[in-house]
C-alpha cells in the first residue's frame, strides 16, 4: 500500500505520468499497484500507458550470471 499511496500523491500533486518498474520477484507486486491505483483510488483519473518488459543480466562471473525478468508499467493521468 506504500507504493499505491506514493503513486496516487505523485497524481494530486500534478504529475501527468508516473512509471513503475520493478524486476524478478518483486513485477507481480509492481502490476497490483498499477492496477490498485487504477481502479480503486482513481478509476476515473488514470489510464494505462505503455507497458515495456525485458530482461537484465546480473552478476560479475560466469558462474554467477543470471537472468533477471524487468517490467515498467506507464500510468498517464486522463
Amino acid at each position: 500500500m506504500n507504493y499505491v499511496l506514493a503513486c496516487v500523491i505523485q497524481f494530486n500533486q500534478g504529475a501527468k505520468e508516473v512509471r513503475i518498474v520493478a524486476r524478478g520477484r518483486a513485477i507481480s507486486k509492481a502490476v497490483d499497484v498499477a492496477e490498485i491505483v487504477r481502479q480503486r483510488f482513481l478509476p476515473e483519473g488514470v489510464k494505462l500507458g505503455k507497458i515495456v518488459t525485458g530482461t537484465e543480466i546480473l552478476g560479475t562471473t560466469a558462474d554467477d550470471r543470471r537472468n533477471v525478468s524487468t517490467i515498467e508499467i506507464q500510468l498517464l493521468k486522463a
